[in-house]
Order: C-alpha cells, then structure tokens, then sequence
C-alpha cells in the first residue's frame, strides 16, 4: 500500500488537533483580556497611562479574539472532524486544511499587534485593515473548498444537517466579509471604507448582526446537532424539526440587523423590519434549543454522571434565553430603555459565554480524548468544578449587567417636573460601580475554569503520548 493510499484510509485529525489546542489557548488570552477590560472599568487606574493598554484599544482586541480566534478556531476543529466523520472521508485537501491552520493563526497575530497600535477600521467586529483583509479571504476560499471539497467526495447520499448549518456560515461569512470591508487603501495601515454615513451604519450592521447570526449561532449549531446526540448516546430528537430549523433561521436571520439602529438616521421602515423579522426569529430559534433539549429524552439520568452533557444542555438554556432576550431589546419601547447601556453587554456575554463558550468547551471535552487515543479526560471530576465555577460566573456577569443597564437606563430617562435631568450622568456611571466590580469577578472565575481545562487536557495528553490516527468508517451496506 502506498502512503498516499495510507493516508486515504484514515481521517486528517493533525488539523482538527492543531485547532482544538489553540481554540483553549485563544480562549485564555481572549478571555483574560476581557477580564483586564473589567477591570479597568471599575478601577481606571489599571490602565497605566499605557496608550496601548487602554480600553478603547484593547476592548476590540478582547472581542475579535473571543469571536474569531477562540470561536473561530473551534469552528475550524469542530467543522473538519465531524464533515468527516459525517461523510465517511478524508478531508478534501491536506494541504490547503494546514493553510487555513496557519493563516488563521496569521491572521489573529496581526490583530494581536495591529489592534493595540490603534491600526484598525473602527467597524465593530471587522476592525482589521485592508491587507489582513485579503488574507482572510484567501483562508476563507481555501476553508470553502476543503469543507464543500469533502462533501463532493463522500460516501454517503445524505447530508447530514450539521453539515448544512456549517455550509451555510461558511458561504455568508465569506459574502458578509467581502461586502463589509470593501475599502480605498492609502497606506498600508489605513484605508477608507467606501460606505459612508448611514448607508455605512446599515452594511455595518447588516454584517454584524450576521456574524452573529451565522458565525456565532448556525456555527455552533452545527456543533450542537452532532456533539449532543453522540455524547447522549440518542438520535438527534426529531431530524424534520432540524431540517426546519435550518431553513426558517438562515431565511429569517439576514433581515434582522437594523434592530442595532433604533432610534437613528436609519428610514423608520428599515429599523421596523429589524423589528419584526427579530420577533419572527424567535420561533426557529426556540424550535432548535427544543430539539437539542429533547435529544436527551429517555437519558436525562446522564446528567448526574457526565459533566459534557452539563455544559451542551445548560448552553442550549442560555441559547434560549439569549434569542429571547434579543427580539424583546428589539422592540422600539424595550429598545429605548436598553440601548447604550450595560443591559446590551449582559445580553452579549450570556450568548458569547453562556452559548458560544460552553457548547465550545463540551464539545472540546468530547473531542480531545479521541484526539489522543483515549476513552475519556484525564478527571471526569475537574470537568465538574470547571462546569460549575464557569455556570456561577457567567450568571453573575450577566445579571450584573442586567441590573446595572436597567439602573442607567431608568436614570438617564429620568427627568423633573420642570424637564430638565434628575441625575446626571456621573451619578448613573457611579450607581453602576458595585456591578463593575461583580463583573469582573464573574469574568475572573471564567478564567479560571478556562486554565483548569487547559491542566486537564494537557494530563489527558501525557497520560496517552501518541495522536490517534482514527479509520475512516466503511459505509454500512444497503440491502
């Protein structure tokens, strides 16, 4: 047998490793950032009259990290084990499947430097200049073609519905970032978007409200549908209501972006459309936390025993919680009270680490013991602590948030008989010092459970020393 017949015969999880390893070191150095971040808010100080270690050069640094590195990187892993696994091939190309590795890894290095000079576009979730850019284009396109190369080549007739939602997040990111980021260089470190004022706030938001639609959220579901059922020993609860859900998300989430302009220079009709289509969202959204939910009948017992399914199950509770959240702040009334305030960043962080992070971390959990060879992690019962020390601490950075932004909000419409302000505005910021400090706890013990998984992958590894090289599956016979 030849080496290149060798290689044919088992999966390309060299790449799926490289990933999985730097999605727990992007999740400590984007997470810790964002605890520094917290920190600075409750005590300025922290700072350290450093122009690049101030808040308004780091904070972009904090959540491209997050999303892109951490996020992006479990995406990567995630996507090329289970097409795979799903296809009953080899990746398409293992060339290209170490180019996407290493131009990612390039790509958030040059954030890691840029960002902190303060060369960045200044568009939320897409600050990166020009040419770093064009390098995420080149590793988008050669991403596209070693997924969608490896479904041409399958063995199967079918497609398994992971595989559509990373399909789907893989062609919009690639339209939303081409779109968003079309701009005039003139230097290498500056360039000019070729939007301009409120056209440019609704592309801008067009693609935001995206990324976080189809990077964020149809991502990680994909993640959902094949990590849940695996770890629960189940079929997926009712294959016709993922099928569904697809559909009515990838249909309906493209239209609710302007629901982040409220009260703007945008036309009254867009911001209504941002309205109504998020309400509408509501539905597929809850269809699909419902079918991971009830993926579980029948073996609910095993959440007294398995920590993983701990983190998938209460990360689909903060999945429902979030897209409920989202189309409520949507509507114009709600809006008013919420919008400038800290409400809006607990909304985010119980998607990004209630949603995002967890199902991330459970299904890394389920994944680096095959990696390596082995059956399970090294302590089923460390998993446990990091389960709970993450659970307590989101939930205090969240509800902090939620109270401090209802505090601000209702401070800042507060007005006296005569119509002139009740409080001003250092009063709201001081009544809000209490929760910025609960915040910053809260993101301290996100950290900390983040650096326990990291101990325990690294046990799990030396207790193995080897990286598993895993047959592909034969396809079963049809009769």
């Amino acid at each position: 047998m030849t080496a290149v017949a060798a290689r044919q015969d088992t999966y390309n999880d060299k790449v799926v490793r490289q990933f999985t390893v730097m999605t727990v070191v992007w999740g400590i150095v984007g997470m810790t950032l964002g605890v520094l971040l917290a920190a600075q808010l409750a005590w300025p100080v922290l700072n350290f009259d450093v122009p690049w270690l101030t808040y308004s050069r780091l904070r972009p640094l904090h959540t491209s990290a997050v999303i892109f590195a951490f996020g992006g990187s479990a995406l990567f892993a995630t996507s090329y084990y289970i097409v795979q696994r799903t296809c009953h091939v080899r990746l398409f190309s293992d060339k290209l499947a170490a180019f996407t590795f290493w131009g990612w890894q390039a790509v958030v290095v040059c954030c890691v430097i840029t960002y902190p000079l303060g060369i960045t576009q200044s568009k939320e979730y897409a600050e990166p200049e020009w040419w770093i850019d064009i390098l995420i284009t080149l590793v988008w396109v050669a991403y596209a073609v070693v997924f969608f190369g490896t479904i041409a080549l399958r063995k199967v007739k079918h497609i398994y519905v992971a595989n559509w939602f990373f399909a789907a997040y893989v062609i919009t990111i690639a339209v939303l970032h081409i779109v968003n980021n079309l701009a005039l260089p003139v230097a290498f470190d500056k360039s000019y978007v070729v939007y301009s004022g409120t056209v440019d706030a609704m592309v801008q938001w067009w693609y935001g409200h995206n990324a976080v639609g189809f990077f964020l959220t149809a991502a990680f579901l994909g993640m959902m549908y094949y990590f849940i059922p695996k770890q629960a020993g189940r079929p997926v609860y009712s294959y016709r209501l993922s099928v569904i859900h697809f559909w009515a998300l990838i249909s309906i989430y493209m239209w609710a972006g302007p629901h982040h302009l409220q009260y703007t220079a945008l036309p009254d009709w867009a911001q209504s459309l941002g309205m109504v289509f998020s309400l509408i969202l509501l539905a597929p959204s809850w269809g699909g936390m419902i079918n991971g939910m009830m993926t579980l009948s029948g073996a609910w017992h095993k959440l007294r025993t398995d920590p993983i399914l701990k983190f998938m199950i209460v990360s689909l509770s903060f999945y429902g919680m979030s897209t409920f959240e989202g189309p409520m702040m949507s509507i114009r009334t709600v809006n008013a009270l919420s919008h400038y305030t800290d409400w809006t960043i607990g909304h985010v962080h119980s998607g990004a680490l209630g949603w995002v992070a967890m199902i991330t971390i459970g299904c890394v959990y389920a994944l680096w013991p095959k990696l390596v060879g082995l059956k399970e992690m090294y302590s089923t019962r460390l998993i446990d602590v990091h389960f709970w020390i993450m659970t307590i601490g989101i939930v205090l950075y969240t509800v902090a948030m939620w109270i401090s932004g209802l505090t601000q909000g209702l401070m800042w419409r507060a007005v006296n008989d005569d119509g002139t302000l009740t409080y001003a505005f250092v009063e709201a910021l001081k009544a809000s010092y209490p929760y910025y400090y609960v915040r910053a706890l809260g993101g301290l013990m996100v950290v900390a459970g983040m650096w326990l998984m990291a101990w325990n992958m690294l046990k799990t590894w030396q207790q193995s020393r080897q990286w598993n090289e895993q047959p592909v599956l034969a396809v079963p016979a049809t009769h």
